[in-house]
């Protein structure tokens, strides 16, 4: 039977992040792992990454144990990654309340971050395909906004391609992924040079989730308009301006933006109106 460790429901004062990925973690990974792949070394991936571990920070702890992941289980990308992706969990399909056991799939990113575009790991093939797949299924159940950043960086085009058809996914740990993994300076993550000189490639996925049914995906859309506006900030200020008028000359009601479109407006422009930049100030007084 498949399961989650057991964690806290958020971060406990004086008990460090990461802890979540502990000696508890590796034995739930290692017992997923050997329901779906019999032949898997349980034993010895436990004794291997457990001491591994002390000294090291949440981020680093999540590299550890995907390392060892690669080390027993097959020496083929494509065969690894499908029987990692037999041992998940069901998806989680609400956005609150999700606790800290879902970071258990920390590592599962972190393997795909280390290996998911080595041509060499996985006989010469590119796989980028199961890649995509593979980060689809993980984010339903944590995140793969660390994840995904490498494709964007190494192959932009046929990665901002995926994102733009999951847009529209049913599930919103999915959709926020296309705005959140995108995000050009995310904290914790390498930044994407690309999108910090030039974000119009990712304009459009912004664009089209800023009416989201979920706060949880228009705070990941307003919090990537943060980004691009610690580097062009009249582009942002341009961008909510747009959302503020455009609704009301494209609508027959002339009503204007949405109340949840105006709080997505302000939110992302706090840091610029913290700073007391005028232009910022008057457009989120303007989206009261």
């Amino acid at each position: 039977m498949l399961k989650l460790p057991k964690a806290p429901s958020s971060i406990q004062k004086g008990t460090p992040l990461k802890n979540v990925l502990g000696q508890e973690t590796v034995a739930c990974l290692a017992h997923n792992i050997k329901t779906v792949y019999s032949v898997f070394d349980s034993k010895g991936f436990t004794q291997t990454v457990v001491p591994q571990l002390e000294g090291l920070e949440f981020k680093a702890r999540g590299y550890c144990i995907a390392d060892a992941m690669k080390a027993f289980l097959p020496d083929n990308y494509t065969q690894a990654i499908n029987i990692l992706l037999a041992s998940l969990t069901p998806v989680n399909d609400g956005t609150e309340d999700l606790g800290l056991a879902v970071m258990f799939y920390q590592p599962h990113g972190s393997f795909i971050e280390r290996y998911g575009l080595d041509k060499q790991y996985n006989g010469g093939k590119n796989p980028f395909n199961i890649s995509m797949q593979a980060q689809y299924e993980i984010t339903q159940r944590f995140t793969a906004e660390f994840s995904i950043r490498p494709f964007l960086i190494q192959q932009q085009k046929k990665t901002l391609a995926v994102l733009q058809k999951w847009i529209t996914d049913p599930n919103p740990h999915v959709r926020r992924l296309c705005s959140e993994g995108a995000r050009p300076r995310l904290p914790w993550a390498q930044r994407i040079p690309a999108f910090v000189k030039d974000p119009s490639p990712i304009l459009p996925i912004l664009e089209a989730l800023k009416n989201d049914p979920e706060l949880y995906v228009r705070r990941s859309v307003a919090n990537s308009l943060g980004d691009i506006a610690k580097d062009h900030p009249q582009l942002v200020f341009d961008i909510c301006e747009s959302w503020l008028e455009g609704s009301a000359k494209q609508s027959a009601n002339r009503e204007g933006a949405t109340k949840e479109v105006k709080w997505l407006i302000r939110h992302a422009l706090r840091h610029p109106a913290k700073k007391g930049v005028q232009r910022a100030l008057d457009i989120r007084v303007a989206a009261k």
